[in-house]
């Protein structure tokens, strides 16, 4: 049947019903119905906490923020602002509304600031203008029968860990987690497993599930759209365009302020598990799962947390293996420069709080959700966390911003190259093999059962790449 067809047919088989006398009330209920959400999901921009911190953020002024972080200039931003506060202050909420819509026309029509270093960085615009641009090493074969599970039971057991350590500290600087806990080596209250970071993971895991080596971005932007309910930043931003019919691409990139912030680099190292040994195509998978929600430096985040996890299945030495994987990030791309300013802040100093402060100082301009500070965190975190769990889980906390991503991701490649074993038990106890989640059609789910699922998908992806 055509859709003209259809749409007759409706009209066809439907009489007139009888309606209460009082159908204003009708019209009343459904308007109420309508706008609350939408007044509520407006304000947030104006004003909102982290569930799990409780850490203020306001991505009005973050929407602002980013977009000058990418070399571009908003006019009237001040006043743009303070509208906004007005609004919100006097509880107006048409004003809000208005006041919204505004600052993300302006954000999206930001003229370019000829002064910012931005431009002084190459920015690469598909997976083939960045694979020619980096030097990838050979594929490594790595046992892929119960070395391959002990492995991959070991990072996700880890990222779930330093989710659910990392949850109640994001948002906050370093002096300010000190002050509240000094060092963190437990978890400050008792921990759970939802986050909305490895949504993302999963999601991509089922469209390697059901697609193999065939898999795309639509493929993965598609259980997205099926699964995922809601996002924060630039995953929002994707999730709106998504449902728009703007697939990626251009899902990323389209009025998305935020394509640089740190949601594509928390979820790179699953396409390292998926690609055990095969950082060339880990960045593959990576680079194609970013492009939904990022652009740009957002896109190498993930690249490198990829290749990262990737290379973990044969090198045990996290200060090797984070040197390699930087410089499998084009020499000549901003996201690079913030590795090597971290790198060289190690070789500098003897413990990560001396190696962090400069980086902290260098970095100040950007959000705390945004890539470059977390990514010199991990690197930190990586370069002096040794052989000791706890201590790597510390540093994450210690540096602040946004623990849960940077220690889910950094303790994920730790454990990826020393196995399950190598996890103390006094972290795993508390939270058991139970993965709870808000994703449709996958609530609750085991850690030791997404591993095994991600062992079929990496032999599978191994068989056909042969």
């Amino acid at each position: 049947m055509r859709a003209w067809e259809y749409e007759r047919h409706t009209r066809d088989i439907q009489i007139p019903r009888r309606l209460p006398s009082d159908d204003e009330a009708l019209w009343e209920n459904q308007a109420e119905n309508v706008d609350k959400p939408l007044n509520d999901a407006v304000k947030i921009y104006w004003g909102s906490e982290t569930p799990g911190s409780l850490a203020r953020e306001v991505l009005a002024v973050a929407a602002i923020q980013a977009t000058e972080n990418q070399g571009r200039v908003v006019p009237d931003a001040d006043k743009l602002l303070m509208d906004g506060f007005t609004a919100m202050s006097s509880d107006d909420i048409v004003e809000v509304h208005r006041a919204t819509h505004a600052l993300f026309e302006a954000c999206h029509n930001a003229q370019i600031d000829e002064s910012s270093d931005y431009w002084n960085y190459k920015l690469y615009e598909s997976y083939e203008e960045y694979a020619s641009a980096v030097d990838f090493p050979d594929a490594v074969p790595v046992d892929m029968g119960d070395d391959l599970f002990d492995r991959v039971h070991a990072g996700w057991m880890a990222q779930v860990i330093g989710g659910a350590y990392g949850t109640c500290l994001e948002g906050y600087t370093t002096d300010g987690i000190m002050k509240a806990y000094g060092l963190v080596d437990k978890y400050v209250r008792k921990p759970n497993t939802y986050n909305d970071d490895v949504t993302y993971e999963l999601a991509l895991l089922v469209a390697y599930e059901n697609n193999g080596a065939n898999t795309t971005s639509h493929d993965i932007a598609y259980e997205w759209m099926s699964r995922i309910g809601f996002g924060w930043s630039a995953e929002d931003m994707a999730l709106r365009n998504l449902r728009c019919g703007i697939m990626p691409p251009e899902s990323g990139r389209f009025n998305n302020p935020f394509c640089e912030w740190i949601g594509a680099q928390m979820r790179g190292v699953i396409c390292g598990q998926i690609w055990p040994g095969n950082p060339r195509k880990a960045a593959e998978a990576a680079f194609h799962d970013a492009e939904i929600s990022h652009w740009h430096n957002g896109i190498l985040g993930e690249v490198f947390n990829a290749v990262l996890c990737s290379m973990a299945f044969y090198e045990s030495d996290m200060r090797v293996l984070v040197r390699k994987a930087a410089e499998l990030i084009p020499a000549d791309s901003q996201y690079r420069s913030v590795l090597d300013f971290a790198l060289g802040q190690c070789e500098k100093h003897d413990n990560w709080l001396d190696a962090w402060r400069p980086c902290e100082k260098r970095l100040e301009r950007y959000n705390w959700v945004h890539a470059y500070p977390n990514a010199a965190i991990e690197v930190i975190a990586l370069w002096f966390g040794g052989d000791d769990f706890t201590h790597m889980l510390e540093i994450c906390g210690g540096c602040g911003q946004d623990v849960d991503c940077v220690a889910a991701q950094v303790m994920t490649v730790w454990a990826t190259a020393r196995g399950y074993e190598a996890i103390p038990e006094r972290w795993i106890e508390p939270l058991g093999d139970r993965l709870d989640t808000y994703m449709r059609g996958m609530k609750v789910l085991s850690v030791r059962q997404v591993s095994q699922r991600t062992c079929d998908v990496a032999r599978r992806l191994c068989c056909s790449s042969r």
